[in-house]
């Protein structure tokens, strides 16, 4: 396409307010265009300045339809304005302002990829899968990703409320949160037994493989320079940063593709491989995912799973096998745009199917038996029904108390049943390995 051409054509549309004509496009470049569609933008453009019932500026109107063009490509595809620029690059760096939750958009609906360990929507309850469907009073059916994120943000100690439906729940839930800034330690790591860590990995960002690499070589000299076994936590993982999950899954594997990503450029079409060495030395690893467990996240599980290198526990994940490149434009703004496709070392495209687990583990929740509460599924026999159920709340405390990670993971274990069934089988490998040797 001619770009000049083009800039041409909204040149004179922006300044005279006429229909673009076939007449009005050389002949040699008129088979470039699409002809038609352009005259029907200008028509709409002209109309919408004419007859709408307010003056419209045309830079919102060019804005909106930059917008809409990138919206109806997919999901993950949209258009940053300065401000939705800057939050993206906070968010990569790991410290912003506001509620602390992944999100993605279906039929209309927010829906919740995963809240973030330790902010306000994760202590209010949150969980993957959640659609929301109310701003404080505000429906956001209609409205676009990147507006609902701008009305969750805002100034730290305001509150928002958040309607939400949930599979399984009869009625909406209603979610009362404090905006609070959002400092996001991507790793955390715990001995749970003498030989056996922890490594908790809630989102890749810049630094998470450095951080990762730095704290498990602190967790093996805190248990006699070796470890018997590894749990890789991945759950209700978002991913992030594609090189953050090489680097992540390269610290376990000595040799072989990790992930290569196949698009319509050169660019698009990249190959990463893992270098030596292995940090665990061979040590065995369980990784536990589940449905909130996306892109990156895929990337390490597929790339453990291809290799043989570790056992994947819990639920299917996620299902987000596309790569999305930030391109910036004039105006200080952006373009997020999916490039490519990525595929596990075995040629496994994770787009809409995920991860299958080796294990497969039932989302279970422990609670006394007077507790317990029939859930009623409402339009069960609609395609993509929507469910609902959770507890109102609002986060207590601040995010810069000073907590014990060891107390927290202590007790997480404590009622975690995928976590002890991961430590067992964890154990039970330790000593198939040993009996190998």
């Amino acid at each position: 396409m001619n770009m000049n051409l083009v800039k041409a054509v909204i040149i004179c549309l922006l300044l005279t307010g006429r229909l673009v004509t076939a007449e009005t496009i050389p002949e040699h470049e008129a088979g470039e265009l699409p002809v038609d569609q352009i005259r029907t933008f200008a028509e709409v453009f002209a109309k919408i300045k004419k007859d709408y019932v307010e003056d419209v500026e045309d830079g919102i109107l060019l804005e909106n339809a930059i917008k809409g063009m990138l919206e109806g490509l997919d999901p993950h595809s949209s258009y940053l304005d300065e401000e939705a620029y800057l939050d993206l690059q906070e968010g990569t760096s790991g410290e912003f302002g506001g509620l602390g939750i992944e999100v993605g958009m279906e039929d209309g609906f927010i829906k919740v990829i995963s809240p973030i360990d330790d902010t306000p929507a994760q202590k209010a309850g949150l969980q993957s899968g959640d659609l929301i469907i109310r701003l404080d009073e505000t429906p956001v059916k209609g409205m676009s990703l990147n507006d609902a994120v701008a009305r969750m943000r805002g100034e730290p100690g305001t509150d928002i409320i958040l309607t939400v439906i949930r599979e399984g729940v009869e009625k909406p839930l209603k979610f009362t949160l404090t905006r609070d800034i959002i400092k996001v330690k991507s790793v955390r790591v715990q001995t749970l037994e003498p030989g056996f860590g922890y490594l908790r990995i809630s989102h890749f960002q810049t630094r998470t493989a450095e951080d990762a690499r730095t704290s498990l070589q602190q967790l093996k000299q805190d248990n006699g320079g070796k470890l018997n076994g590894l749990i890789l936590d991945l759950r209700n993982n978002p991913g992030g940063i594609l090189s953050a999950a090489v680097g992540v899954s390269d610290l376990f594997l000595d040799q072989g593709l990790i992930v290569y990503t196949e698009g319509r450029i050169d660019d698009s079409r990249l190959r990463f491989n893992a270098k030596p060495a292995d940090l665990l030395d061979n040590a065995p690893i369980v990784a536990l995912v589940n449905a909130g467990s996306a892109s990156a996240s895929e990337i390490v599980a597929g790339a453990l799973q291809d290799h043989k290198r570790g056992i994947i526990m819990g639920q299917k994940t996620f299902g987000k096998g596309s790569v999305q490149t930030v391109l910036p434009i004039s105006n200080a703004a952006a373009l997020k745009l999916t490039t490519a496709r990525y595929y596990t070392p075995s040629g496994r495209s994770i787009q809409v199917s995920g991860i299958d687990p080796d294990v497969v583990i039932a989302r279970v929740k422990v609670e006394s038996m007077e507790d317990e509460e029939p859930h009623v599924i409402t339009e069960e026999n609609l395609s993509r029904h929507l469910d609902n159920n959770a507890q109102n709340g609002s986060p207590e405390g601040t995010l810069d108390e000073d907590e014990d990670e060891a107390a927290k993971i202590s007790a997480q274990l404590l009622n975690d049943h995928t976590l002890q069934q991961a430590l067992n089988v964890l154990k039970s490998l330790h000593i198939l390995a040993a009996e190998e040797e």
